[in-house]
């Protein structure tokens, strides 16, 4: 059994002059990122492995996570902008060892993709978790895998 976890980056400003990949946290993503991470650690949400896309709010993101997880992080390109496909690939990439991963990317993708394995309808604010678990026992089987949805979490609801 896996369990697999999405972020979405927290809330993020857009500085005159400055491409879509550099946009800073906003403060009000910054004291959402650190309250997500202080209510999973708070209820023994285990993540071993943080994989980021290297767009500047979504690592910056996982970033506060890990001032509270302090674990790996890992960055991935195909987490930017990314298509269901491209989670799949990351996830597919996946060391075995590991049992709980969270990926730290950006909507819409996250939310199709989050939909994808569940009949419930997801759609991400800024700094939204879910979380599901994945029947398997290789990361590479996780396409024909159960996937059940085990938690939602948004930082106005907590």
């Amino acid at each position: 059994m896996k369990t697999l976890i999405l972020v979405r980056h927290a809330k993020s400003d857009w500085p005159e002059n400055t491409d879509d990949f550099d946009r800073p946290l906003a403060e009000k993503g910054l004291h959402d990122a650190k309250k997500m991470s202080h209510f999973l650690k708070a209820n023994n949400i285990i993540i071993e492995k943080f994989l980021s896309s290297p767009a500047l709010r979504a690592l910056s993101t996982c970033e506060i996570f890990n001032q509270v997880y302090e674990i790996e992080i890992e960055t991935d390109r195909k987490l930017y902008n990314a298509s269901e496909k491209n989670f799949e690939s990351v996830i597919f990439g996946l060391n075995d060892d590991l049992n709980s991963v969270a990926l730290f990317s950006h909507n819409n993708g996250i939310s199709n993709f989050a939909n994808s394995m569940s009949e419930d309808l997801f759609m991400f604010p800024t700094c939204g978790v879910a979380g599901f678990q994945i029947d398997c026992d290789s990361w590479s089987e996780f396409e024909n895998a159960k996937k059940k949805p085990i938690f939602f979490y948004e930082p106005k609801k907590i």
